[in-house]
């Protein structure tokens, strides 16, 4: 049985790999194309538009893993079945369940696989990839948007209430580094008391500060902001009592050249709020996905997003089920081409339903676990109903 394998898992494996590197050659083409129309601005090379691309090519090569590893698995399959190898080794004992063992465990491992290059090696390469077009961008920063992005926390004031932190970030400087800050402190009753403007901030981890002999809580983070207009708004009782007091100042603005502001918003949690989720490992989703719950801001999109990623690497598995029936069909039937185009096809419906569904779950509030793992189910429930029928009947 393990030269069987040896034999199944080779020809399965160098038939993906061949598949993947001819759709990683043909998106790094792209790439470079579309790249190649920023030479010459801001000092942009060619060495520095192909060390881009490649970095895209990270995140190309996970999402065409499991469609790779299905027409691979097709284009093998078929191949043993036309050239009667399959028969043979049906003959010599590999019934249909052990059959399905066996790719199953091939599946496996590429899902293995595919989970290390989404939690670990598209992370890292989205990152490198944002400091690069930050670094090439004419502000030499990478904006996030019109409205920047936003942050919220809750923090307990001793006799004063629950205050309500809400931080706005206008752009990614570099890794940890921030520009156009603004921090806004609103009461127990929702009336703003403090704003802080910055023209930079830098977010150091809790444990880093505390080293340097800051008295902070055990998890969080400090931003070190640079160019700072720190204004203030006294309460409404001090404001009604003392209004009419001639010549009081009812606001206090200071001017600082660095403040240190400490927060519970972990280095993690900032970071994400500054990535797209589709770059953001699982880890990094499960950790903001509770920030925003705990601080009443929407968060099914990240849900979503979370369950994706989770289900994702088992996506592998429905592809070498859609695969299987394929090793069950005599080539003496005619039409051979034909059926291996529609596997294809159906492996590609696949990966767009895939795609649709987190957006469809998004729009129709379904649960995000139900959303991202519906196409898998259905998808997974036809290839076993349709391999079950081949053994029987073929």
């Amino acid at each position: 049985m393990r030269t069987v394998r040896r034999l199944i898992y080779r020809s399965v494996a160098s038939s993906a790999t061949l598949v993947a590197l001819a759709f990683a050659a043909l998106a790094f083409f792209i790439d470079f194309v579309e790249e190649s129309q920023d030479l010459g601005k801001n000092g942009y090379t060619v060495l520095d538009a192909l060390w881009t691309c490649l970095l895209m090519q990270v995140r190309h090569i996970y999402d065409l893993m499991p469609i790779a590893l299905l027409i691979g698995g097709i284009l093998a399959l078929s191949r043993m079945a036309q050239t009667s190898e399959f028969t043979i080794l049906r003959t010599g004992g590999l019934g249909p369940w052990r059959a399905l063992q066996l790719l199953a465990g091939l599946g496996l491992m590429s899902a293995l696989l595919v989970a290390g290059i989404g939690n670990w090696a598209v992370p890292l390469a989205e990152q490198m990839l944002t400091q690069q077009h930050a670094r090439f961008s004419s502000q030499q920063q990478l904006t996030l948007g019109r409205g920047g992005t936003w942050l919220r926390e809750k923090r307990e004031v001793p006799g004063m209430g629950t205050h309500t932190i809400t931080v706005n970030v206008g752009s990614a400087l570099s890794e940890g580094e921030f520009g156009l800050v603004r921090i806004f402190e609103f009461d127990a009753r929702g009336q703003l008391t403090r704003r802080l403007s910055a023209a930079s901030a830098k977010v150091d981890a809790v444990q880093a500060a505390r080293e340097a002999g800051a008295m902070l809580p055990a998890e969080g983070s400090v931003w070190r902001l640079q160019g700072v207009t720190d204004t203030r708004w006294l309460s409404h009782e001090r404001l009604s009592q003392e209004a009419a007091l001639a010549g009081l100042k009812v606001i206090d603005e200071r001017q600082s050249a660095a403040l240190d502001w400490s927060s519970s918003l972990t280095p993690l949690v900032v970071s994400a709020s500054v990535l797209p989720p589709e770059s953001m490992s699982a880890f990094a989703l499960w950790r903001y996905t509770r920030h925003l719950a705990s601080n009443a801001q929407a968060a099914q999109r990240y849900e979503i997003q979370f369950w994706k990623k989770s289900f994702y690497p088992l996506v592998c598995l429905v592809m070498i089920a859609l695969a299987l029936p394929f090793a069950y069909l005599h080539a003496r039937s005619g039409s051979m081409s034909l059926k291996i185009f529609g596997g294809i096809m159906l492996g590609i419906s696949f990966v767009l339903i895939n795609h649709i569904s987190s957006h469809l779950g998004l729009l129709q509030n379904w649960q995000p676990w139900l959303a991202a793992a519906a196409p898998s189910l259905l998808y997974l429930l036809l290839s076993m109903s349709v391999f079950a029928w081949l053994v029987r009947y073929q």
